[in-house]
Order: structure tokens, then sequence, then C-alpha cells
């Protein structure tokens, strides 16, 4: 194995990081963020919506781009554009310019995250073994990082101004020097002609899967805490530790994920996932008190968290380059995380809270009724070891003339 190929791997995995810590930034700061310039929950949600709007625009029109130049080119530009929209937000004086700072930073997020899938698919091939879910682990590392510093920033009484813009700063130049370690990926005719016409349907299949993990995964994280509060009477400290507990069970299975899939599967392992979803996330609906309700979470995040590695890994072996197939399925999985609480609110409305989070119950079922239809089996360019070198041929003693 070469120091470039360990340079990348590491390279991959932080910048998996460092986009988790400024996704987190910006979220965990949002109550700053409202008193700063007043905004009411309407205004919050907008902006939220505008975020991920933007994300996903770019990562539809990526599949072209992708296919043209390539996930390293796309990310030594994505990275530090993230950085510097995310420096716009920070700085932004009134809401305008916030809502243009906030769009920009979705559009500039939405180009890393598909550039860093893909960067991650090149380098997972490259080693010829199961890496994803340690990639994504990075961005659970960089997420929980971002809500641990946020909580020091408000304690110290570090105003959203200040906080962000130091994030921003810390990134940039990372981002910048990282761009030498990412692996280069070989353009070909095949590739770019993916870019424009259809993707195979398998691609398309782990787009919906994605889809699925993303709506329980943004369900989670927009409902969780007030459906503890209202629905099981949680305080609003025990309420709030919902969602942290979910990442660290999200965490727990990233890190062994790539382990689990090189002994059972991939489709085994998603099939498991969904079933798990469903069943930890009915034992959330039906807890008597908050303190059990709590303790599932962590199984949910435990049977949640491997899904969308899983699918950006087999959606990069889908066809000869990574990029385009990544784009298009991961801007289908994007829908989702932005689609999904959107439409439990207006379920809630209709149902109540416990009845519209039911949803998420279905969702994992749909996931392991899906796994059935992938292919068996693991793709050559992840699982296939390399061929082994030829051993040298002993050397012949001489042969000496008789005298």
């Amino acid at each position: 194995m070469t120091r470039e190929l360990r340079s990348a791997r590491h390279g991959a995995v932080l910048t998996f990081v460092l986009a988790g810590l400024m996704v987190g930034t910006m979220t965990v700061r949002i109550p700053a963020l409202t008193d700063k310039l007043g905004l009411s929950e309407a205004m919050v949600g907008t902006i939220l919506l505008a975020w991920g709007l933007g994300a996903l625009v770019t990562m539809q029109s990526m599949r072209r781009v992708m296919a043209r130049v390539g996930s390293r080119a796309v990310l030594r530009a994505g990275g530090p554009l993230t950085a510097l929209a995310l420096l716009g937000v920070g700085l932004a004086p009134d809401l305008p310019l916030l809502v243009t700072a906030v769009v920009l930073f979705g559009m500039a997020f939405g180009v890393m995250d598909v550039a860093m899938n893909s960067q991650g698919s090149t380098v997972e091939q490259a080693y010829r073994r199961p890496l994803m879910n340690g990639m994504h682990a990075g961005w659970c590392v960089g997420a929980i990082s971002a809500g641990a510093l946020g909580s020091l920033a408000i304690t110290a009484g570090l105003p959203f101004t200040t906080h962000v813009t130091l994030i921003a700063l810390l990134a940039l130049p990372v981002l910048v020097l990282l761009g030498r370690t990412y692996l280069p990926e070989q353009p070909s005719v095949a590739a770019a002609a993916q870019g424009r016409r259809r993707m195979p349907p398998v691609v398309y299949l782990l787009g919906a899967i994605m889809f699925f993990a993303f709506m329980v995964e943004g369900t989670v994280a927009d409902w969780n805490g007030l459906y503890m509060r209202n629905e099981l009477g949680a305080p609003e400290a025990v309420a709030a530790l919902g969602y942290p507990v979910f990442e660290v069970g999200m965490l727990i299975a990233r890190l062994t994920g790539d382990r689990l899939r090189v002994r059972f599967g991939v489709r085994g392992m998603l099939s498991v996932s969904g079933v798990a979803t469903a069943g930890f996330f009915a034992v959330v609906l039906l807890a008597p008190s908050a303190v059990v309700a709590v303790s599932a979470m962590f199984f949910v995040g435990l049977g949640v968290a491997t899904i969308s590695p899983l699918t950006m890994s087999l959606a990069g072996t889908a066809t000869d380059a990574p990029g385009p197939a990544i784009a298009q399925s991961g801007a289908m999985g994007y829908a989702g995380l932005l689609l999904g609480p959107v439409v439990i609110g207006f379920l809630s409305d209709a149902a109540g809270l416990r009845t519209a989070l039911s949803i998420g119950v279905g969702l994992g079922v749909l996931i392991a009724l899906a796994a059935r239809l992938l292919p068996h089996g693991e793709p050559a360019q992840v699982t296939r070891l390399p061929e082994p070198e030829p051993e040298p041929e002993p050397e012949r003693e001489p042969v000496r003339a008789a005298a």
C-alpha cells in the first residue's frame, strides 16, 4: 500500500469530518441566529428550506460535471467554496443577505457532498475493500464536534457571528491543503456519456433506498425533541438528548460497518438495517417514558446509520465512473432529507405527532423490501483482491563441466 493511497484515505475522512463540522455548526447555532436577526420560526423554516433546495439543485446538476472532470477537481473547488459560503452566513447583517448566503452555502455543500462521496468511492476501489462507512463516520465525528463546540461557545457567550466565522476560517485552509491528497479518476468516453443519459435501474433503486433512509434521519433530527417533550412530557434537557444519542449510535455503527459488510454482504446488511430501523422506531413510539424512548433512539441510529454509506458505495460501482451515479442517487437521497420533516409537519397537523412519526416504521420496512431487489454478491471493484505478484524462480546452481 503506497503512501499516496494512505494519504488519500485520510484526506477523504478528514473532508467528511469538516463537512459535518460546518453544517453542524450552522444547525446548532440557529437559536443564536434567531436572536441576532429577530427571526420567527417561519423564517427559520424558510432559511432551512433555502439551504436544502440550494444543495438539491447542485446535486442534481452535478452528473455532467463529475463525468467530465472527476471528483478531485470538483472537490478542490467545492470544499473551500463551502467554507467561504459559511463565512458569508456568519457575517450576514440582515435577512436578505442571510438568505442569499444560506442558498450559496447549500449550493456549495451540494457540490462538496457529491464530490467527497465520489472521492470516497474512488479511494475505496483503489483499496479493493469497503471503506465508505468509515468515511461517513467522519461526518458523525464532525457533527458531534459541532455540538460540543457549540455548547462551549454558548457557555462562553460567543456570538453567532464570531463562532461561525472562526469555524469557517479554520476549515478553509485545511480544505485547501487536503486538495493535494485526493486521488484522480480516469475520465472515459463511456463515463462522460453517463453524464448525459439515463443511469442503470439499480442507481435509481439505490437512490430510493437512500431517500427512505434520509427521511428517517431528517425526521429524527427535526421532530425528535418536540415528540419527547410534547408527547412524553420530558423536560427540555432530557428531550434534547434524543438526537445526540441517535448520532452516537450512528457513529458506532459506521465505525464497524465496513467489517460487517465484509462478513455479511451489503444486501443482507441493508435488509437487517431496514428491519432494525422499523423495529426500534416502533419502540420509540410505544415507549412508556422518555428514558425508554431516548434509549431506543440509540438503536434507531445503529439501524439507519450504514444505509446511506452502503448505497453510496454501490452507486459508485454501478457505472464506469462513480461521480455521475453518486450525483443521481445522492440527489434522490437528499430530497428525502428535505421533504421528510415537511411531510411529518403536515401529517402532525392532521393526525397528531405520534401518528405522523409512525412513517418512520414504514420507511424501515420499505428499506428492507427494496434491499431484496438488489443483486446478490459484492461489486468486484470493492471486494476483488489485487492479483498476487508471481514469485521469483529460485536461482539454479551453475552446471560445472566434468573434469
